[in-house]
């Protein structure tokens, strides 16, 4: 997972998406070079995205599955297909069934403490979350003591800074909205949304 991330740079966050609108997002993030998502588990309508996506699109996307908060999540992630978890913590029993069932896992991680926890179940690739409240220089800190240690931004990435955090040390970066604002999908205007996405030049 960690060189299809160093490889491709960002992902795109896909939240509260409409279902009848989610294939043609994807096609206009694909178009523009994207080709890692995570959609994140709000409700039953976000498993039923992920499956329509792997079907449309199978292997030429790599889809997450997002916000995984417990290990029922986790399980009915990977049973339609998800390529890999992301979430926005580190809780202890989905590190333990993701470790003990080799799922690519990449868990959110806050403070010094959360690294080591996710260091114990053997995740190096975390998700520093929300990186906005920290100076680009917190995971120069923390690769200090934990060398081995890899970050994805996510949480206030946008167009203006997402270079700041790809030249600060992280491997990638996760952008929602910003890359394809809401009003624009309500419209369905595609183009518009392409354009948008081509301001991301990595």
């Amino acid at each position: 997972m960690l060189s299809t991330i160093k490889k491709e740079k960002i992902i795109a966050i896909l939240r509260n998406i409409p279902s009848d609108k989610v294939v043609d997002l994807v096609e206009a993030i694909s178009l523009q070079g994207i080709n890692v998502l995570e959609v994140s588990f709000m409700d039953e309508e976000s498993f039923c995205q992920i499956e329509k996506i792997k079907k449309h699109f199978g292997s030429k996307m790599t889809i997450g599955a997002g916000t995984v908060l417990s290990v029922e999540s986790a399980k009915k992630a990977m049973d339609i297909g998800s390529d890999f978890l992301f979430a926005p913590s580190s809780d202890r029993q989905v590190l333990d069934y993701c470790a003990k069932n080799s799922i690519k896992f990449i868990p959110g991680v806050f403070t010094p403490s959360d690294v080591s926890l996710c260091l114990s179940y053997g995740y190096k690739l975390l998700k520093l979350f929300p990186a906005n409240v920290f100076p680009l220089n917190y995971i120069k800190s923390l690769k200090g003591p934990f060398p081995t240690t890899e970050y994805i931004a996510v949480g206030g990435v946008n167009g203006d800074n997402y270079n700041d955090f790809l030249s600060s040390g992280f491997v990638g970066v996760g952008i929602g909205s910003s890359l394809f604002p809401k009003e624009l999908i309500a419209k369905g205007d595609w183009h518009a949304i392409s354009k948008n996405i081509a301001r991301y030049q990595i």
